[in-house]
């Protein structure tokens, strides 16, 4: 029996806007709408959104917050601007890469992380040990 697949919050809006959708990960989620071309297109003259609600996301508080993370990642978090994103590389101990993720500088000791869905529970199981 195939596993039901998980929607996000805009899951309605996508079928009202006739998304052609897609198993990502566990994910019912959208692959294009009115064509790879027209959506090319419209991105280039005026805007595109995501759906990133599938995405992983974790919270990390507290005066070692920076630190764990600055050995978790690739980029230097303790330089990032508040409410700012850093792109960067979730390793291993042997410097292997895991994942690719964007860290967040929230304020003070507040740090932001967002893993990617296909990755959502390796990631997080990694930063749990």
């Amino acid at each position: 029996m195939p596993k039901e697949l998980r929607r996000t919050p805009l899951y309605g809006s996508h079928l009202k806007l006739g998304a052609r959708l897609v198993d990502f990960a566990g994910w019912e989620m959208p692959i294009q709408y009115t064509g790879i071309i027209e959506e090319h297109q419209a991105v280039r003259s005026s805007a595109g959104i995501f759906d990133v609600s599938h995405m992983g996301r974790v919270d990390f508080t507290g005066h070692g917050a920076c630190s764990f993370l600055q050995r978790m990642i690739t980029n230097d978090l303790a330089r990032a601007e508040v409410c700012k994103g850093l792109y960067s590389f979730l390793c291993n101990e042997q410097g292997g890469i895991i994942d690719d993720i964007i860290a967040y500088h929230l304020a003070g000791n507040r740090y932001f992380v967002v893993v990617n869905g296909a990755n959502r529970e390796k990631d997080l199981a990694w930063l749990k040990r």
